[in-house]
């Protein structure tokens, strides 16, 4: 993926005149409806939503490991009349669910994950994503079975959490012809977008010489050292960064054995940086300068790796960001566009589908002020506030899925936002 964002400065003024806001502001008169039946139809699932929430919660999974996870949700997605295909793109974890309204129309994908943090659990909330999107396809297949045509597709990604299973399904091609993409996600605040970053996956390993730590440590090339400095050099590097950018890393091995002067070292570093150019220019090539000042330092050798999937920035759809303004107003949430938008989170594999496909990836608030991987998200995730993210989550997400089946003007503008004028291609049934 480059780090290209189409349509980034479209002007929303490009949504079609009967569809866009009033002059004050108000929800278009089309929009409204929808909202009241898909919410409706997310009460009525409201249980079973909670339900599945609380069970992908109750057994926290780490990346293309969920397999429990994933069964809960397509036997969910199975009950709602959608066709279900395991272990798509290779990953075992991974699904694909479909349901066809008639012949012709757009394809809409909604993504789900529901991979867990390390020694934190679902401290990123991830089952408040998993039942809010396939609530969100639920209800908006209730009211498409009688008023749109098209495919809606929840697509299950597994390992957001470092293994970028997105970029998997997409190099797969289980995007072509989807003509929009849309998740939403837990936060501590509501906001249409956010400046997620770009993020490149790094290793750093340090090869050294062992020897006898206490008799002959004369003989021993340290590994160990070449971490630390490693890490001090990060350390002092970071003045000279952008204030947007940001690198972090830990030692994921360091010797074995005390007595030993340790012969192998290893670093995990993510960088991330919202401009793909000072991410891949810059910022990388200062990282890597520092892994050869430490093995210099050092006498060691060293290598620097790419060892997952990059994550790029995502580019936030106007036309789907003011559509996803209106539904959240609309389902009690208003929220401010411009001043939900500052600041930084962390990284997605949704910025990969957002340069492949028109894309959203709007946050909803489960308890304000609770930042993300921390353990009191984990617990906020299921609280009763956790659980109300799921409701009005699922149904802000089906307000526009629906929307965008129902009014083809909105797709238009959508794609020509994008820089892609022309449908999706089409694939068969």
């Amino acid at each position: 993926m480059t780090g290209a964002s189409p349509g980034t400065n479209t002007p929303a003024s490009n949504i079609p005149r009967s569809d866009a806001p009033g002059p004050d502001g108000s929800v278009p008169d089309f929009l409204a409806p929808i909202a009241a039946e898909v919410t409706e139809h997310v009460a009525a699932l409201g249980g079973s939503l909670i339900e599945l929430s609380h069970t992908v919660h109750a057994r926290p999974e780490l990346r293309f490991e969920e397999h429990h996870a994933a069964a809960a949700l397509g036997a969910f997605l199975t009950g709602q009349g959608f066709a279900v295909s395991t272990g798509v793109a290779g990953m075992p974890t991974a699904f694909r669910a479909e349901r066809v309204f008639g012949p012709g129309g757009p394809t809409v994908a909604v993504f789900c994950e529901y991979d867990a943090l390390p020694g934190l659990g679902h401290a990123c909330g991830h089952n408040i994503i998993a039942a809010a999107g396939a609530g969100a396809a639920a209800a908006a297949a209730r009211r498409l079975t009688a008023h749109g045509r098209g495919r809606l597709v929840v697509l299950g990604s597994p390992g957001e959490e470092g293994g970028g299973g997105k970029t998997l399904l997409i190099d797969a091609g289980e995007l072509a012809g989807v003509d929009a993409a849309v998740m939403v996600h837990p936060a501590g605040f509501d906001a249409v977008r956010r400046t997620n970053l770009g993020r490149l996956s790094l290793e750093a390993t340090f090869t050294g010489r062992a020897a006898h730590a206490a008799a002959a440590p004369e003989h021993g090339v340290n590994a160990l050292d070449a971490a630390t400095l490693l890490l001090v050099a990060i350390g002092l590097l970071r003045q000279q960064l952008r204030a947007d950018s940001r690198v972090h890393a830990n030692v994921a091995e360091g010797g074995e054995s005390i007595n030993v002067i340790p012969e192998r070292s290893r670093v995990k570093l993510f960088i991330r940086s919202p401009e793909h150019e000072y991410l891949r220019g810059r910022l990388y090539e200062a990282v890597r300068d520092c892994v050869l000042g430490a093995a210099l330092a050092t006498g060691t050798r060293s290598t620097l790796e790419e060892v997952a999937p990059a994550y790029d920035p995502v580019n936030a759809n106007p036309v789907l960001a003011q559509l996803v303004t209106e539904a959240f107003a609309l389902v009690g949430r208003p929220v401010d566009p411009i001043a939900s938008a500052n600041g930084s989170a962390g990284s997605t594999d949704m910025g990969n589908v957002s340069q492949v496909v028109p894309a959203i990836h709007p946050y909803i608030c489960a308890v304000p002020g609770v930042a993300l991987h921390t353990r009191e998200f984990a617990e906020a995730a299921v609280s009763p506030a956790g659980d109300k993210a799921v409701r009005d989550g699922a149904a802000m997400l089906a307000t526009v899925v629906a929307a965008l089946f129902e009014r083809p003007g909105l797709l238009d503008a959508t794609r020509a936002a994008f820089g892609r004028p022309e449908p999706a291609a089409e694939v068969s049934a």
